[in-house]
């Protein structure tokens, strides 16, 4: 019998919660201590799927993956003996890919499964190879796997043809280690690639421009061993504060991030949430009004965050008026629409574009999470509707958010996991 949450609508959320570390920082951090030459130990670790599957792959090649404590874990990449990532790990996350720009680097060979398939739409890998093309490895797909060679990774100019953010991440970590200089034009720019490389910059790596589309990496011989604290979490810093800003209350994020969250924090404000920003803490105020739709265009960083589109959606879905949302990132993600149309949501899509009419209230109905932000806006859309909202198929939320019902209902609300 697979876990299911159950959410009664109807409280406001009051009070503080404390923000996890980045789902998508810390899983790029896990595989880029593979280059280093000691033990890491990285800090404000999430409690998530994602970084339990990371750590078994590390374990697979060799490293040892401690636990130090609360948040805490260490890898000893020192007795790394296998540069294999083999389907049955990687099939289950595809971030797994960004095992091979380290183990190309450090061991001039790594054989890394293709990943399988993502509810949300394709994501080439294609990006990822012509990067280390053109460093100088040699590649090819054979039998489900990419197969990389070279002896040592020449410095080069590459452009990517979009800001990828995973191509960004492998290439990156692979020049770190590359003979010269290596140019990254169109690089991504999102605040986890900067995390990326504030770790390898403390591990002893040369890094300019990072946070910007143009990246320039000097090579070194190798690095050091290091440690390294994760972001804050934007994404899940965001959820907690649509969520507050549905159900009329009042919440503080702790240990956040507000300069990593523009966007967001810009259309919260246009919704009419009064925003306070200090320090790590962010404090939204809806004094019990009903939000205003707002319009939203998912775009690469600085844009807004397509792992935002589904809260904002069911922001939308209670709000006053009508709500225009182009997703451009990926093709399929609007697969929560039809689990929001059956708790009562005013929601209609073409193609890439939803027009949402929001409608005084929601009411509670059994739903299914088709991915992990999908998720999440299933649970805020069942913090506002009328009687229960049973989400089943929520093996996808414990992916990206560490403890979430926990921390909901520290703010007052009713939910709860069922078996």
């Amino acid at each position: 019998m697979t876990a299911k949450i159950v959410v009664e609508g109807g409280a406001p959320l009051e009070g503080e919660v404390a923000i996890s570390g980045a789902k998508n920082a810390v899983l790029p951090i896990l595989c880029a201590t593979l280059l280093a030459d000691g033990p890491m130990t990285l800090r404000n670790v999430p409690h998530l799927h994602d970084v339990h599957t990371t750590a078994r792959l590390l374990a697979e090649l060799g490293a040892r993956v401690g636990d130090g404590g609360p948040g805490v874990v260490t890898v000893d990449p020192t007795s790394v003996h296998s540069q294999v990532a083999p389907y049955e790990l990687v099939k289950t996350m595809r971030a797994s890919v960004l095992v091979l720009g380290p183990l190309l680097a450090k061991y001039g060979h790594a054989e890394v499964s293709l990943p399988g398939g993502c509810a949300i739409g394709s994501r080439p890998v294609d990006l990822h190879i012509r990067g280390l093309q053109s460093l100088g490895a040699e590649i090819s797909v054979e039998n489900g796997y990419i197969k990389a060679r070279a002896p040592r990774l020449r410095g080069a100019r590459h452009v990517f043809d979009f800001a990828s953010v995973g191509a960004t991440e492998n290439v990156l970590m692979a020049s770190v280690l590359a003979e010269g200089r290596t140019l990254l034009e169109n690089a991504a720019m999102e605040p986890e690639i900067v995390d990326l490389a504030e770790c390898l910059i403390a591990m002893g790596a040369r890094i300019e421009g990072h946070g910007t589309g143009r990246i320039v990496v000097e090579g070194v011989p190798a690095l050091r061993a290091a440690e390294h604290t994760v972001v804050a979490d934007r994404i899940e810093t965001g959820t907690f504060l649509v969520a507050a800003a549905m159900t009329g209350g009042r919440v503080t994020a702790t240990h956040a991030r507000p300069d990593t969250m523009d966007a967001v924090i810009d259309k919260l404000k246009e919704a009419g949430a009064e925003l306070d920003c200090d320090g790590d803490r962010i404090t939204l105020d809806m004094r019990g009004r009903r939000p205003r739709a707002v319009d939203i265009t998912t775009a690469p960083h600085p844009g807004f965050p397509t792992d935002m589109q589904a809260q904002f959606m069911a922001l939308n879905c209670i709000a006053e008026g009508v709500g225009v949302i182009n997703e451009t990132i990926f093709e399929n993600r609007f697969m929560h629409v039809n689990e929001l149309l059956r708790l009562g949501a005013d929601i209609r899509v073409d193609g890439h574009t939803a027009v949402v009419r929001g409608v005084p209230k929601l009411s509670g109905a059994p739903v299914m999470a088709t991915d992990l932000r999908a998720s999440a806006s299933l649970i805020l859309a069942g913090l506002v509707a009328s009687g229960e909202t049973t989400i089943d198929r929520i093996y996808h939320l414990d992916r990206g958010y560490e403890n979430i019902e926990g921390k909901l209902s520290a703010l007052g609300a009713r939910i709860r996991r069922i078996r």
